[in-house]
């Protein structure tokens, strides 16, 4: 369950717009969770890149604080999400829905305008704006394309730099990196109750072995 006084990633969700795509408080909630950030910076410390994930209820599933030389800040930022969807398609089961908060608005828009471009009826509508894919982080795309195509559902929602909980994670590694030694949950979250809400569950092993790609994947490579 969630720390007291923490604020879970379902509660940043509600509270948070999603670009494209109407969202009721409390209407469309997930099974899972997953707030990512990617940090970059000009001297020698390098930047990093931030995971939280979690279930409905606020169960931790996984935090990632990984080390990363991004080029720029977008690049870090899609190598965040990256990376997380990834961690999150080897913990969770394929037919979740699933709630995505990044702090980057082009980002958030794209993602979700990605997912409607993708609906059964929706294939050809196409976002206006700037939801241009930056330089350098086309490759990520196609990695976060393939992992939006392979939930059941998925949206995102663009959330304030100083609520996320993946900005610290991003922004210190190597303060955070005790994170990355914790065994990550493997959860299997109950059918969706009447309403499309999840019915209250929490389950999973503790000890399980992180099955999360290796930070060598990320860190130091530039996108194609």
């Amino acid at each position: 369950m969630a720390a007291h006084g923490r604020s879970t990633l379902r509660d940043l969700f509600d509270d948070s717009p999603t670009p494209h795509i109407a969202h009721p408080p409390r209407t469309h909630h997930r099974h899972f969770y997953v707030a990512t950030d990617g940090s970059y910076r000009r001297n020698d410390d390098g930047g990093g890149l931030g995971v939280v994930i979690e279930a409905h209820d606020g169960t931790r599933v996984a935090r990632l604080s990984v080390p990363d030389a991004a080029p720029n800040n977008n690049v870090a930022e899609y190598r965040a999400l990256h990376l997380g969807l990834d961690v999150l398609a080897a913990r969770t089961p394929d037919d979740a829905r699933i709630g995505v908060l990044v702090d980057h608005d082009n980002l958030a828009a794209a993602v979700n305008g990605e997912v409607l471009a993708g609906a059964g009826d929706g294939a050809e509508w196409r976002p206006t704006g700037g939801e241009r894919i930056p330089p350098g982080s086309e490759s990520h795309w196609r990695g976060i394309c393939a992992r939006i195509a392979g939930f059941d559902e998925l949206r995102a929602a663009r959330l304030d730099g100083r609520e996320n909980p993946a900005h610290p994670l991003a922004n210190a590694p190597g303060k955070y990196a005790h994170v990355n030694r914790r065994a990550d949950r493997c959860i299997v979250p109950e059918p969706l109750g009447a309403g499309g809400e999840p019915r209250e569950t929490a389950g999973g092993d503790a000890n399980a072995e992180p099955q999360y790609p290796p930070p060598s994947r990320f860190e130091g490579r530039a996108s194609d």
